[in-house]
Parts: C-alpha cells; sequence; structure tokens
C-alpha cells in the first residue's frame, strides 16, 4: 500500500548543473526527514565487458541505466519497505560489490540528469524541479569533477562531452525541462530558491 505522507521529489538537469548541490544542501536544512537517491547508482552492471568496452558506452542515453530497478525500490519505499541501493565506480565503469541500506523517510529527493524523460518515473514524482545553468559553466564544473575524483584526463572528457554528454543532453535532457514544475536557474547556487523549495519541504515533514 503507498504511503501517502511519503513524498518524492524530482531534481533533474544537465551534468554540471547544480542539481547534487541543491540536493544536498536541501538535506542538510531538513536532515533524518530526506533520503537522498541518485541515479547515478541505478547505471547497469557492465562487468561482463572489458575494461575498454566499458569505456566506450553511451553513458549519458537512458538504456545506460537500470531505471525498472529504481523505479521497484522507489516504489518499495513508498510503501514502507527498506531497500539495499546499487553503489557504482565512475573509475571502473562498473558496479560495485556494496550496497547502501535505506529506510524510508518523509520526503525523497532523487536526483539525475535522466529522471524526467520516463514517463512512469515521471509519475512518482509529487514535485519536480529542473535546474537549469549555462553550458559552458556546466561543461567547466563536469570537467573539474571528473579530473579530480573520477581519475580522467581533459582529451577524454572533451571527447565524451561532444560525443554523447552534449548530443544526449539535446536529445532527451532539455526536452524534459518541460515536465518540470519549478525551475531553478543555478541550482543549489541559488539561495532564493534554496529557502522557497525548503519552506514548502519543511511544511510537507510537518504534516
Amino acid at each position: 500500500m503507498i504511503l501517502d505522507h511519503i513524498k518524492i521529489i524530482g531534481i533533474a538537469g544537465g551534468t554540471g548543473s547544480g542539481k547534487s548541490t541543491l540536493s544536498k544542501r536541501i538535506k542538510e536544512s531538513l536532515a533524518d526527514s530526506v533520503t537522498l537517491i541518485c541515479h547515478d547508482n541505478y547505471y547497469k552492471d557492465n562487468k561482463g565487458m572489458t575494461f575498454e568496452e566499458r569505456t566506450k558506452q553511451n553513458y549519458d542515453h537512458p538504456d545506460a541505466f537500470d531505471t525498472d530497478l529504481l523505479i521497484e525500490h522507489l516504489r518499495n519505499l513508498r510503501e514502507g519497505k527498506e531497500i539495499d541501493m546499487p553503489t557504482y565506480s565512475f573509475v571502473e565503469h562498473a558496479r560495485n560489490k556494496e550496497t547502501i541500506h535505506i529506510k524510508p523517510t518523509r520526503v525523497i529527493i532523487l536526483e539525475g540528469i535522466l529522471i524526467f524523460e520516463n514517463e512512469e518515473l515521471r509519475n512518482m514524482m509529487d514535485m519536480k524541479i529542473f535546474v537549469d545553468t549555462d553550458a559552458d559553466v556546466r561543461f567547466i564544473r563536469r570537467m573539474s569533477r571528473d579530473v579530480k575524483s573520477r581519475g580522467r584526463d581533459i582529451d577524454s572528457i572533451v571527447s565524451q562531452y561532444l560525443n554523447t554528454v552534449k548530443p544526449m543532453h539535446e536529445q532527451f535532457v532539455e526536452p524534459s525541462k518541460k515536465y518540470a514544475d519549478i525551475i531553478v536557474p543555478e541550482g543549489g547556487y541559488n539561495m532564493v530558491a534554496l529557502e522557497m523549495i525548503n519552506e514548502r519541504l519543511k511544511r510537507i515533514v510537518e504534516m
């Protein structure tokens, strides 16, 4: 049975848009009342491929994700059940053995570039927020992140951006903005929008 007091908030936007920062700052504000789930944790496990084959996959296409498992897990959380969320290595391009045990909370924040693209997933959300940031800013943030935390070199980052990230953004991510209830420029760096969203979610938690 779906529990009406558990709400799912979707936060979408392009790579490097600031959606993760927005999600984390909401989490910091509402603390234990919020569970944060990232679509990136649900990349398909490609351990059957060689490392070279894995590096050549299109990780910005909807087919790269095990969204069916994500939907199942969200449904379980809304029914008050606990889940074991997968984790993913962006260095190895494969799913880790470790999982994260998650208990249902009043607010579940789902964050990812393609979460508005899937209709079934989209229909599970009680609020949809799209983080809108200029493409050059997003690219710089992505490059900095991939160099510092994912062991990538600049040539591979630029190649991936031009071959998959940019075209997939134009094909899937940008069109999904039309489904948003709220559009937030600059994501977690937009303090006015952050305060408004937090106030709305606090009212949900206190109901």
